[in-house]
């Protein structure tokens, strides 16, 4: 499992920065100041959560009977998928409730990050 969701990471961090680099030149005169920045919040927290899900992968590796890890990285692909997905799609198509998609993907962060602390605790 560690070794998906390594390959999951380096996908999504190559992702991340073709997303990022499109966003900064060829969104910029196409969005609002105000889509721009929900479209820079989704790139932001797609990469913080790409470095986490490196991180469960590492971790996946030396832990791999880990079930506190693994859902840890499920929920930050999960998150990663509805929070930054919805807000690219809400800025890209414009449809407004889009965004009530973003809020289960923060909860699926907030889970993950806390599956992480339980194993954590639990390897100590």
């Amino acid at each position: 499992m560690g070794k998906l969701f390594l390959i999951l990471a380096s996908l999504n961090g190559a992702l991340v920065v073709a997303l990022g680099a499109f966003g900064a030149h060829g969104l910029k005169s196409r969005l609002s100041p105000e889509m721009m920045a929900v479209y820079q919040t989704g790139v932001t927290y797609h990469l913080y959560h790409t470095l986490a899900l490196l991180a469960v992968g590492l971790l996946a590796l030396h832990t791999p009977d880990s079930a506190w890890v693994k859902g840890a990285g499920w929920c930050h692909l999960a998150g990663i998928l509805l929070f930054s997905g919805s807000l690219y799609a809400l800025t890209l198509s414009g449809v407004r409730w889009l965004g009530a998609i973003t809020p289960i993907g923060g909860t699926a962060f907030i889970i993950g990050w806390f599956l992480l602390a339980v194993a954590a605790v639990k390897s100590l």
